[in-house]
């Protein structure tokens, strides 16, 4: 794949290159970050509260900002964005349900979720540094690897064609603009290499701006573009830590199912990102280093209030697969631009304004990339053997097919600690990813096979070459 890239991971574009394409992963990022809040609006109190939402929104953008610089020059060093993650939603809309604080102020609920995200985040820590993470590394093979990476992307297809669907005059042609720039025309022009999602936004979104102006769309149309939010923001605010968190032990508990998935996905990213952005394969420090970043990432993201913690963003890798621009520098010019304009209050609103098929169709050219990419590690894999191949299909099946149930049939017990358990084993059954991971991870050490047929001799050159 390295060959393929116009930046890898140690190059450093131009300053003005690195500014937009920075630029591009703080847009790719935005929908997902701003999800977050928006979802936790409701469980949270925020509802009709649009100034408090909008503080939460631009602190989480923040906190996106430091922790990315702090993972990228001090972590693994890996192209990687850090940003909220939806492992953690589950844990939280159920504490902000828990007895007591249902008639709560925002505040407070606030208060309880930093308190567990906090506690979660030290256990985190613990597990990246002290090596736990790293030391079962000898166990994952490319048989592991290559459905884990694959559900990351498979399992959010929700987010695509649903959301794109809302309106597909724009969702279908934000897909359409992406494809056209980033296939058909990257060969024509180098802006078309570089930027083929910013532009495929950009344009889809000055489309609907000027339909909504010229009355075509309307505020009950998905692609509305309202300036609502713009006039309700004020012009600055400086997101500020430590606002009192509240510590509980059931919240904590539970809280660390939401850590258990955010881990084994970003173990899943970390491979992805390497691969796309010609860094070697991660060897257990570079693991080590980034599970214990990110616990330190989540524990700023605590102690800032952002109601959410940090993990690594798939979004971002799939768009290091279609600019093939897999450079440090540019993620960090990236981070800075968060940090930037999350304390300009006007500038983030503007975002909010892109409307929800244009996020949705850029979900669909980029989720996709993600599953190929784990795809590809099968190539070190002998597939004509009907071992590799039950395993491969039976961890892809049940990563899909298993959350489903859980969905519908969640683990309740009554009492504690069972209770917890269920909550527990509720949270990662509904994690795609982590069903793959262990379906595949326990067969491909236990069912009888040779090295070269399991990847691991090609796995294993891979590694040092």
């Amino acid at each position: 794949m390295s060959g393929n890239l116009i930046y890898g991971i140690d190059d450093k574009p131009p300053l003005g290159q690195t500014l937009f394409l920075g630029l591009q992963h703080y847009l790719t990022m935005f929908g997902s970050t701003v999800a977050i809040p928006l979802i936790l609006s409701g469980p949270l109190g925020l509802e009709g509260k649009p100034v408090e939402l909008g503080w939460l929104i631009s602190t989480m953008f923040f906190v996106s900002g430091i922790t990315t610089l702090l993972q990228t020059t001090l972590g693994n060093r890996l192209p990687l964005v850090q940003g909220g993650t939806f492992s953690f939603l589950a844990p939280t809309i159920a504490i902000c349900g828990m007895a007591g604080l249902a008639e709560a102020g925002w505040e407070v609920r606030l208060q309880h979720v930093q308190g567990a995200i906090i506690l979660g985040a030290l256990v985190e820590i613990v597990v990246g540094y002290t090596g736990m993470v790293g030391a079962l590394l000898r166990f994952v093979g490319p048989i592991t690897i290559a459905p884990t990476i694959a559900l990351i992307g498979l399992a959010l297809f929700q987010f695509g064609a649903p959301e794109a669907g809302k309106d597909w005059r724009i969702g279908g042609l934000t897909i359409v603009l992406i494809i056209l720039f980033s296939q058909y025309l990257r060969r024509t022009h180098r802006i078309f290499e570089l930027f083929p999602i910013l532009l495929g936004i950009v344009v889809a979104w000055g489309i609907a701006w000027a339909l909504t102006v010229a009355g075509v769309f309307g505020p009950e149309d998905a692609a509305y573009v309202s300036g609502e939010n713009v006039a309700a923001a004020g012009w600055f605010r400086v997101p500020l830590p430590f606002q009192l968190p509240i510590f509980g032990l059931a919240a904590f508990v539970g809280m660390l199912a939401g850590y258990v998935a955010s881990i084994v996905e970003s173990v899943g990213d970390y491979y992805a990102c390497a691969r796309l952005s010609g860094a070697p394969v991660p060897d257990k420090r570079t693991i080590n280093r980034g599970i214990g970043m990110e616990g330190i990432g989540c524990l700023v993201a605590g102690i800032f209030g952002t109601g959410n913690g940090t993990t690594s963003y798939s979004e971002n890798i799939g768009a290091i697969g279609l600019t093939r621009v897999g450079s440090r520098r540019v993620v960090q010019g990236g981070a800075i631009m968060m940090m930037l304009l999350a304390v300009i209050g006007k500038v983030g609103a503007v975002f909010t304004t892109i409307p929800q098929p244009i996020v949705g169709g850029m979900y669909c050219t980029m989720f996709g990339m993600i599953a190929a990419v784990g795809l590809s590690n099968l190539q070190f894999v002998d597939l004509n053997s009907a071992r590799n191949l039950f395993i491969l299909g039976f961890a892809f099946f049940m990563g899909l097919s298993v959350p489903e149930y859980f969905k519908a049939h969640p683990l309740v017990f009554e009492a504690e600690p069972w209770k917890t358990f269920g909550d527990i084993v509720t949270q990662v059954g509904k994690t795609g990813m982590a069903v793959g991971a262990l379906c595949a991870l326990v067969l491909d050490n236990t069912v009888p096979g040779s090295d070269r047929e399991r990847g691991l001799t090609a796995w294993a050159g891979r590694e040092t070459a």
